[in-house]
């Protein structure tokens, strides 16, 4: 490809607005341009990139004997009225009625349309398992689109669904999958720790996330050093380092505590440590129920934890206004002593042992002093529901919990029968019996991975392509379009070298320095620069990573080519 016919608009800077490395370097590259808000185009170098994933992806998944699908984009709310999720999924979802009234939505994932499809014509146990895939734009109506790529209301996704008549067939199929997608990453060039996730509204109990460690990184990521436990924040565990003294139960006391607002500011007015105190917080469940949950003063409630717990649609903290109306005290006030209002007492496990703790006195500018468990008050569950601390050791071999930020690049589900039940898809298995087909989900972000690939590879001018998804495997830079020589070797080893690899020449009439400054964005794994020894078939080599370029023979070339590439 001659680089003076390849639409490549580069910047000098990136706009002010762009924050993420890889968005910056991106735009100024001209991989991509943004059409609206969270919404972009491909450019020539961009689009490359993205078929070379695309291309590696399909090759995953033909190992694995998963053929591949085109859903459509636009999609009945029939379908999700039928999984029930057409009001749970939220703002997200874009909609649309047509010309008729029907309501209509852009399809945000597709596990109803594949239920509907695919496991509706899977009669017999002797037709499973099986699966399908396919590479397709996804549509969420994001509140914040930022980022460039990594959170956009338009992007890329792969999507493949299984069903199988038995939980062993599930398992296989999920081990499969998360088989292929390291493959995938692995071949993409990109660092991924596999993590214990929520799943979200996507249903199931079973879900793990591919995380790409990134400065830029929206998730965190608890591990430990060794790597043998690993789990996103909002479901990672760890063990209670703190050993209450044991005491004898006092008398309970009431105690004024006016104006304290903070358990660091009750604390300090107590002359008390903050793990003698039990917060209390009023949850409004499916917007019907009333649920005090508490937990000793130096955690935080962890909300999805407490969701999977109490197996909730929904979940919020009461607002100032239903305090005060519920339990007759506003916030700080609020305990579980005589909380006849509170449909049910959910405890942290951090809450156990203790003695002789302060909660509120359900009255504002009010404490109770020395309340203990089963005396003043029951609890009608216990959990871990709160948010794990850095330092504090894992669950598996006792290691300190570490935090890296990091990017949500993939997601795979074991849904169970989370829709085949609810949209009637089942079979008949080996006795004749009527049973629900068992699913698992599994998705890529197919340019979120493109952006953390640009996050991991960033280089002092530009970027450092992995060599199966680089735009150009190689980059022939000729600095004087009129002499001769260079022109002759230029085009001898673009013909030459563009046999087996994906060559671009810069054929430009341009200077050195915009010539250089344009190929430290290409980011090709190998720049060939031709220059004032081309005469003598002398060109100089340079990898992204190398701090200079050398000089090579031209019939020495060959060889370092294929060393690098294969």
């Amino acid at each position: 490809m001659r680089q003076s016919k390849f639409f490549m608009p580069t910047l000098k800077e990136a706009p002010a607005d762009a924050v993420a490395e890889s968005h910056k370097l991106m735009l100024r590259g001209g991989y991509i341009r943004q059409v609206t808000a969270g919404v972009y185009a491909y450019l020539p170098l961009g689009y490359r990139v993205l078929r070379k994933a695309e291309k590696i992806m399909e090759e995953e998944m033909e190992k694995i004997d998963v053929p591949e699908v085109s859903m459509p984009h636009f999609l009945p709310a029939s379908l999700w009225e039928d999984s029930g999720r057409l009001q749970k999924y939220g703002p997200e979802m874009f909609r649309l009625k047509d010309r008729h009234g029907r309501e209509s939505l852009l399809g945000p994932t597709h596990e109803e349309t594949f239920t509907e499809i695919v496991a509706k014509n899977l009669k017999s146990y002797k037709q499973m398992p099986i699966a399908l895939y396919q590479i397709q734009t996804k549509f969420r109506d994001e509140n914040r689109p930022r980022f460039g790529l990594l959170r956009g209301r338009e992007f890329i996704m792969l999507d493949a669904y299984s069903f199988a008549a038995t939980k062993e067939q599930l398992d296989k199929q999920f081990d499969d999958e998360k088989q292929a997608f390291e493959n995938i990453y692995r071949r993409c060039g990109l660092v991924v720790n596999p993590v214990i996730a929520d799943s979200g509204t996507m249903g199931g109990k079973n879900s793990t996330e591919f995380q790409a460690p990134a400065a830029i990184g929206e998730d965190t990521i608890a591990t430990n050093e060794t790597g043998t436990y690993s789990a996103n924040l909002e479901m990672a565990e760890s063990i209670d380092t703190f050993k209450a003294k044991a005491e004898e139960p006092k008398e309970l006391v009431k105690v004024a505590t006016p104006g304290q607002k903070t358990i660091a500011e009750l604390a300090k007015f107590l002359e008390i440590p903050e793990t003698r105190i039990v917060k209390s917080v009023l949850y409004i469940v499916n917007e019907t129920e009333h649920v005090l949950v508490l937990l000793r003063g130096d955690k935080q409630v962890n909300e999805v934890k407490l969701t999977h717990l109490l197996d909730a649609d929904s979940l919020r903290p009461a607002t100032d206004d239903e305090l005060v109306a519920i339990t007759g005290a506003e916030k700080g006030g609020v305990g579980p002593v005589k909380a006849n209002w509170a449909d049910k007492i959910i405890a942290d496990n951090t809450v156990k042992g203790l003695d002789n703790f302060v909660v509120g006195a359900n009255e504002t500018g009010y404490q109770l002093k020395n309340v203990n468990l089963n005396r003043d008050f029951q609890v009608d569950q216990f959990g871990d529901i709160r948010v794990a601390n850095e330092g504090e050791p894992d669950p598996v071999d006792h290691l300190p919990l570490k935090f890296t930020t990091s990017i949500e690049v993939g997601h795979i589900f074991k849904l169970g029968t989370y829709y085949t039940k609810t949209m009637g898809a089942s079979f008949l298995d080996e006795n004749g019996k009527a049973q629900p087909v068992i699913m698992g989900s599994y998705g890529i972000g197919v340019t979120r991975m493109m952006s953390a690939i640009v996050e991991q590879h960033l280089t002092k001018f530009g970027i450092a392509w992995p060599k199966e998804i680089a735009p150009f495997a190689i980059h022939i830079v000729q600095m004087k379009m009129k002499d001769e020589a260079q022109t002759k070797l230029a085009q001898q080893l673009e013909q030459q070298l563009s046999k087996n690899y994906d060559v671009l020449y810069d054929d430009r009439n341009e200077r050195a320095g915009v010539k250089f400054a344009d190929a430290d964005l290409v980011g090709a794994p190998i720049r060939i620069t031709i220059g004032k020894k081309a005469a003598d078939r002398v060109v100089e080599v340079k990898r992204p990573s190398d701090a200079k370029a050398n000089e090579i023979a031209v019939d020495q070339l060959n060889d370092f080519v294929t060393k690098e590439l294969g």
